[in-house]
């Protein structure tokens, strides 16, 4: 038989706020939402508040923005809410004290196919590593990084020209029918988990970077049109041009082109209107491109004022 169960969710991302959502809008009651405190961005560097502060603010939930997940005012803070079950989904690693404390656990939401792809970038590395499939897990939070017990999956295709913006918002959907589901099954006492075990190649799915996200030439067209896709329209591929000045320009759209050369990786041809790169297999073309102080745009029109000189390339050296 169900139960309406307390709920605590921690989330901070949109990703986060599209389960809390359906969360808040099911039987179950939200007695509480902790996201990161409000941080300085942009150029005046305002305070930004998350997406998931904005969703609770805007429906009057029971708010906190600790800075210490450990400290004893948080820790007491959320023993009063006398919640049942607490939810996790993009939020930082907790602390025993903090996900041991309700009667029936704590489960994360993971946008991945556990064991594959745990990290803090999951939904990007699957399309940057040419995956056919992916999905969403929740598990039982453990003391490690996406460890715990499997409790439920779903599984979701990638299409041939997925970005992470398309994907990203299938696998919100996916999660939060999965986050739904599994929170009926704990009420329901229909929970049966599975030990995750390690495959025999796992994927890891790390922070993004400026080290990671910008694309080096000496890998095939196919990889770098992955790249691309993988880190567009958030934080968008990047890539070295040496020209007359050497600049960091940001690639928000390639598609590859089937073409044999022996040029060296990150040689730049310019025929019929388009801007090509030599990879090590065939080569790419360059859509969409902005550089740097300068609005994004479609190549063709960078190309009707942009000269690029003789000696222009791509930087070849590795990610």
């Amino acid at each position: 038989m169900s139960k309406k169960l307390k709920i605590i969710f921690f989330g901070t991302p949109e990703f986060a706020t599209g389960i809390l959502k359906t969360l808040n809008e099911s039987e179950h009651e939200i007695v509480g939402v902790v996201t990161a405190p409000d941080k300085p961005a942009g150029r005046g560097r305002q305070l930004h508040q998350s997406d998931v502060k904005k969703y609770a603010l805007e429906n009057q939930l029971h708010l906190l923005q600790p800075t210490n997940l450990k400290s004893t005012e948080f820790t007491e803070q959320l023993k009063e809410l006398k919640a049942d079950l607490q939810v996790v989904v993009a939020f930082r690693m907790l602390p025993e004290v903090v996900w041991a404390m309700p009667p029936l656990g704590t489960f994360n939401l993971h946008a991945s196919l556990l064991p594959q792809y745990r990290g803090a970038a999951p939904i990007n590395w699957a399309i940057i590593n040419n995956e056919k499939e992916t999905g969403v897990t929740t598990f039982f939070i453990d003391e490690k990084i996406d460890t715990g017990a499997i409790i439920d999956q779903l599984k979701c295709p990638i299409e041939q020209r997925e970005t992470v913006g398309t994907l990203y918002m299938k696998l919100m959907e996916l999660g939060a029918a999965l986050s739904l589901k599994t929170v009926n099954d704990i009420a329901t006492g229909n929970v049966t988990t599975t030990i995750q075990k390690d495959a025999e190649e796992l994927k890891e799915a790390p922070k993004l970077d400026a080290a990671n996200t910008t694309i080096a030439f000496n890998i095939t067209a196919t990889a770098v049109d992955a790249m691309v896709r993988g880190l567009n329209p958030f934080p968008v591929a990047k890539a070295v041009l040496k020209d007359d000045t050497t600049q960091t320009v940001k690639i928000f759209k390639t598609e590859v082109v089937d073409k044999i050369h022996e040029m060296i990786p990150g040689s730049i041809v310019i025929e019929d209107g388009k801007l090509l790169v030599a990879c090590v297999e065939n080569m790419v073309e360059l859509k969409e491109l902005q550089f740097p102080n300068k609005k994004r745009m479609k190549t063709a029109d960078l190309l009707n004022g942009y000269q690029f000189t003789a000696n222009a390339r791509f930087d070849k050296a590795s990610r």
